[in-house]
């Protein structure tokens, strides 16, 4: 069964195609992504693939997901590779699903109604949806919820302190997200530490280019996430604000008249590192921009607060974790490819056992998980690519196997 997987970040399109044979054999046939899908900076949108041995790039105009969804269909069918069915990650499925679903016409409606809740991501993987169903009309569909990985949170730490009419009436709580790659970093990284996966400690930092967020693991299962009901909580992301104070939105809508449309694009499309920057989202311009003069103030600010936040996080999952961690990982596109950010978060984590190796940190390799901690580290510093992608597409196996 070859199936093809479409992965949705907010500035990024992935997409892979596998010969799926069973849980325990499944064979990767194409690689591709989009970047910088959308994104206003100083560097072009790219789409790269990787098929048959030989690895294309070109720089294109990608406006939105439905441009690089339609850029992955061409060159699918160019090289005349034949497609069974097609997953998609969805982040957000409220009380919807709690587990993956082929997307038929309920489903569809369903899907669509889910749309508000994670006003960023969700309309991304619906457009993707449903441009998937325009260029491959017979082949069916699934997708798999990115917040399932978290329902194993306790109620301390997803509860929301507010009038129990209101939690109970509305279904307010913290769900969490990125649970797709956690999934694959808790299968990953106890096999590549030799360390039993049911007892491991472990602080996951997802870093991507669009989305943030960090995760404490305890034996294999989620015990606090630092995404919340939506996805624009936690950690300063590409365009989204993360934690701030709920009274800065009021003040903006009663004081200076902003709408609350207006105060939603704001929170995910306009705050963050574009926010702080003033010309950026993509995390490796304001990097670059530290080193010019027109740029280097802001730059800097953005830097400095994406990585004291990031911090923050880390120490207090250390301490929900009873002060002991086995492993501190690093995934997805910053956290793999980014050695500065990994040196300035670990800088001023010595009393947590986390001590870093600045040369191996920045020799780690790219497309293959390193250790980069000191030898004098009492905590293993990983640094892993994710691959959501293959936990879709194991999970469409165990759809399709479910219906045969």
């Amino acid at each position: 069964m070859r199936i093809l997987v479409f992965n949705g970040g907010s500035s990024s399109l992935s997409y892979k195609i596998f010969d799926w044979h069973n849980a325990l054999q499944v064979d990767l046939i194409l690689k591709g992504k989009a970047y910088r899908v959308g994104v206003k900076g100083t560097r072009d949108s790219y789409v790269e693939n990787c098929f048959q041995g030989r690895a294309e790039r070109k720089v294109v105009p990608i406006p939105d997901h439905s441009a690089a969804a339609i850029l992955a269909a061409t060159y699918i069918k160019q090289n005349k590779i034949h497609v069974d069915a097609i997953g998609h990650r969805f982040v957000h499925g409220g009380e919807y699903f709690k587990r993956a679903a082929v997307i038929d016409r309920d489903n569809f409606k369903r899907l669509e109604r889910c749309l508000p809740l994670a006003p960023l991501h969700n309309p991304i993987s619906f457009n993707v949806i449903k441009e998937a169903r325009k260029l491959f009309p017979r082949v069916p569909q699934y997708a798999v919820m990115d917040s399932a990985f978290h329902s194993t949170l306790p109620p301390k730490a997803y509860a929301y302190p507010l009038p129990e009419r209101i939690i109970r009436r509305y279904k307010y709580r913290r769900y969490g997200f990125h649970g797709i790659s956690c999934s694959y970093i808790c299968r990953r990284v106890p096999e590549f530490l030799k360390i039993n996966p049911r007892t491991i400690n472990m602080i996951i930092c997802h870093l991507g280019t669009g989305g943030a967020s960090v995760t404490a693991v305890r034996g294999g299962c989620s015990v606090d996430t630092s995404m919340g009901a939506s996805p624009n909580t936690g950690l300063i992301m590409s365009t989204r604000s993360g934690d701030i104070d709920p009274m800065v939105i009021f003040h903006l809508m009663r004081t200076r008249g902003y709408g609350s449309e207006e105060v939603e694009d704001l929170l995910n499309k306009k705050s963050g590192l574009l926010g702080l920057s003033g010309f950026s989202s993509d995390i490796t311009d304001i990097i670059d921009g530290m080193k010019d003069k027109r740029f280097q103030k802001k730059a800097r600010l953005a830097f400095d607060t994406y990585v004291h936040r990031l911090k923050n996080y880390i120490g207090s999952y250390v301490a929900v974790l009873g002060g002991r961690i086995d492993a501190l990982v690093f995934t997805d596109d910053i956290g793999v490819h980014n050695p500065l950010i990994r040196e300035k978060v670990c800088s001023s984590l010595h009393w947590a056992g986390i001590v870093l190796d600045r040369r191996r940190n920045r020799r780690a390799p790219m497309n293959q998980p390193a250790l980069i901690q000191s030898s004098c580290s009492e905590v293993a510093i990983v640094t892993m690519p994710t691959d959501e992608e293959l936990m879709i597409c194991l999970e469409g196996g165990r759809l399709w196997e479910g219906r045969t």
